[in-house]
């Protein structure tokens, strides 16, 4: 009978969640919405903050295992299903510039930024998702990096709160750049240039099309390489966080001392290689994109539902700081570096 009782909990828990983010999708698919390329994941998790910060108190607490469900479980399904909107093709049709100027944005905005975050005395977990984010591709990064390093939700909201803020910032001042001449790129390296350095997939989306056709299809394949990066750095980050706790004698008694693979990270690369032989539908594929939309929404509401002002308080300045750094950085050596490395290759 109890169990049969936890299992109700948890399912109000998760119906509440799955309202949310229904009415995410709602607003996200208004015009002004569209818009901005504000995603439903971005609506969901300010539903969510609302939420915490005034019902949250007054609903039973034996809801929280279902919140926490959608958080864990249901993102990283969102993640692995993430895969079907790449394929390996995508890598080959940029070329080589493409791939390593991605590589290098990727790599020194990470390391970049957990090496200020420490000059900042920042929390250690809240500078490494708001690297992560900066330099892959948002939301959906520092989602796969907290399930990797399984941190607080609410630090996970902030670093949500920086990349969402300076990723729309990029959207309207890259096209406002180009078109008054202040950035001198052909319409191909102004594509990598906007794929290799703003926050979101939506963000690259928008910024690319208020630039020209040309500008928005390397943009997009510019970007959704940067999301495949995300397999990489998420086994980098497993691997430091086993050898972090087996330093701290925590190892053992944790999990035996092995290294933490995540599998999502694994399989969403699997998912990678079967979409790239084109074998389903395009309406089923689009379907499934549809779908891990709201998944993963779900898993943003969630965040959202464990994140009070309080905890934003107790964040305070820094990581915005810290994201403002490295917005600057992410446009000055990106536009350099399609400058003069894209014409070389």
């Amino acid at each position: 009978m109890k169990l049969s009782e936890n299992r109700s909990s948890m399912l109000h828990g998760i119906l509440l969640i799955t309202l949310f983010s229904c009415a995410a999708f709602y607003i996200g698919d208004m015009n002004m919405m569209k818009s901005l390329s504000l995603s439903p994941m971005i609506v969901g998790i300010i539903l969510g903050m609302l939420y915490a910060n005034s019902l949250r108190n007054n609903l039973p607490e034996t809801w929280v295992p279902g919140i926490l469900f959608c958080s864990k479980r249901i993102l990283r399904i969102g993640i692995i299903l993430y895969g079907f909107r790449l394929t390996f093709q995508d890598v080959t049709a940029v070329g080589l510039s493409a791939v390593c100027i991605d590589a290098v944005i990727v790599t020194t905005t990470i390391c970049g930024g957990v090496i200020i975050g420490r000059m900042l005395k920042m929390d250690r977990d809240i500078a490494l998702l708001t690297s992560v984010g900066s330099g892959i591709c948002g939301a959906a990064a520092v989602l796969g990096a907290e399930s990797a390093i399984r941190t607080k939700p609410y630090k996970t909201a902030v670093a949500v709160a920086t990349v969402v803020i300076f990723g729309t910032l990029a959207m309207f001042f890259y096209p406002a750049l180009y078109r008054s001449g202040i950035i001198d790129l052909s319409p191909e390296a102004m594509g990598i240039f906007t794929g290799s350095t703003i926050h979101e997939v939506a963000h690259a989306v928008g910024a690319g099309n208020a630039m020209g056709p040309v500008v928005s299809n390397s943009a997009i394949i510019v970007k959704m390489i940067r999301v495949m990066m995300l397999v990489p750095v998420l086994l980098v980050l497993s691997y430091s966080v086993a050898r972090a706790a087996v330093k701290a004698g925590m190892g053992k008694e944790a999990d035996g001392g092995k290294i933490s693979i995540p599998w999502f990270a694994i399989l969403f690369l699997v998912v990678i290689g079967f979409n790239s032989f084109d074998l389903l539908p395009a309406e089923l594929v689009d379907f499934i994109n549809t779908f891990d939309t709201f998944l993963l929404t779900m898993a943003m509401t969630a965040l959202g539902a464990e994140t009070s002002i309080e905890k934003f308080k107790k964040a305070g300045l820094k990581p915005f700081v810290l994201a403002f750094i490295l917005f600057l950085w992410l446009m000055t050596a990106g536009y350099l570096m399609a400058k003069y490395l894209v014409p070389i290759f």
